[in-house]
């Protein structure tokens, strides 16, 4: 049922890893957060398939990174073209697209310049525009990035994504974190981390006309709870579904997250 694939799609120049699984004949688009500059989702595919198994039946799912080598002041709406064009050469239009963080900017513009290409969008924790949350934590990673500090990434996001009963948990973990799955450069992670501070998709909102989630948490501690409020406000239609307690880790931590995202795109 999963028939998990690990896959790449040139765009000519470049290339950008993608996985898919599932055999569902509805195509779902999944767009992950900037923790892709640290490591695409090569090699991951069977990982994803398990973890995301309840979407397999239903729809085939595509998980796509960026691009490989990201381009100097490289923008989220750069990166919505790349995504078009990878879309274009799978044959893929009218998809749902699911957008994670800054995978949801990217989403943003994707479905503001290409609409054939999404049918039904949701957005999760993410924003359409910068706020003093988001470049103070932001900021700070691309701190940490310039001088190779992964650790302090993983432990900063770990403690600003997770509620006080999953991060008791989590610290269990964090003495395994340092060197394992460090990458031999943070270049790509910093272009990606600049390009959501400079995000704003707000204006252009009102141009989305195709079904719309948002979801977002109300203790978020990266985008905010508002952001998500501030961008279900500015598309016509949407449904807004807030998680109280919960925060920019929800979509790992609240139970009926991946049913919500189902119910939705059928």
């Amino acid at each position: 049922m999963l028939n998990a694939r690990n896959c790449q799609v040139s765009l000519n120049p470049g290339e950008m890893d993608y996985i898919r699984f599932g055999n569902g004949r509805r195509n779902l688009v999944m767009l992950p957060g900037v923790g892709d500059g640290l490591r695409t989702v090569k090699g991951l595919a069977l990982p994803f398939a398990v973890l995301y198994r309840s979407l397999a039946e239903d729809f085939t799912v595509y998980v796509f990174s960026r691009r490989t080598e990201l381009a100097p002041q490289m923008s989220t709406r750069d990166m919505a073209e790349d995504m078009n064009r990878a879309m274009e050469a799978l044959g893929l239009a009218d998809a749902a697209v699911v957008g994670v963080s800054q995978g949801g900017m990217i989403a943003q513009w994707l479905a503001i310049d290409h609409p054939d290409k999404v049918a039904k969008l949701v957005l999760t924790v993410t924003l359409s525009r910068p706020n003093p949350t988001v470049r103070d934590v932001v900021g700070r990673w691309i701190e940490m990035a310039e001088r190779g500090d992964y650790r302090g990434i993983m432990l900063d996001t770990a403690e600003r994504s997770y509620s006080p009963k999953r991060l008791q948990n989590a610290r269990l973990t964090y003495g395994l974190l340092g060197k394992a799955g460090k990458p031999r450069s943070f270049e790509r992670f910093i272009i990606q981390a600049r390009s959501c501070l400079a995000h704003d998709a707000y204006d252009a909102l009102p141009r989305i006309a195709c079904p719309t989630l948002v979801i977002g948490g109300t203790d978020d501690q990266i985008v905010t709870g508002e952001a998500s409020e501030e961008i279900a406000a500015q598309i016509p239609g949407s449904t807004l579904k807030q998680y109280v307690g919960l925060g920019h880790g929800l979509y790992e931590e609240a139970p009926d997250y991946l049913k919500q995202v189902a119910d939705f795109c059928r």
